[in-house]
C-alpha cells in the first residue's frame, strides 16, 4: 500500500477533525474512505459527461463509472441525461 502526504488548508483540516469525531475513525482510515468516495464520484461524473457528449456508449459509461447499467440508468435519469443514439443503441441493448 502506498503513502500519500498532502498539505491542506486549516479549514479543511478542521472539517476533517469534525468528520473523524463524528464517524469515530482514525485519520488514515477517514482519509482513505473520503478519497475512495471522491474518486468514485469523479468516475461517475466523468462517465456521465462523456455519455452526455456522445463520446461513449451507455455500457462503456457504466464500465468507467464502475456501476451496473441499471445504476447508471438511475444516475443518468437524475441528471436528465439522454443517452439513446443510433450509433450505440444496438451495442447497449446487447449489453443489457
Amino acid at each position: 500500500m502506498g503513502t500519500i502526504s498532502a498539505r491542506v488548508p486549516d479549514e479543511l483540516e478542521d472539517e476533517l477533525e469534525a468528520y473523524l469525531e463524528s464517524e469515530r475513525l482514525d485519520r488514515s482510515t477517514a482519509v482513505r474512505k473520503l478519497l475512495a468516495e471522491g474518486l468514485d464520484a469523479w468516475r461517475r461524473d466523468r462517465a456521465l459527461e462523456k455519455l452526455e457528449a456522445g463520446e461513449i456508449t451507455f455500457s462503456r459509461a457504466a464500465e468507467i463509472a464502475d456501476v451496473t447499467v441499471w445504476e447508471l440508468s438511475q444516475l443518468a435519469q437524475e441528471r436528465n441525461i439522454t443517452w439513446v443514439g443510433d450509433e450505440g443503441l444496438e451495442s447497449d441493448l446487447q449489453d443489457l
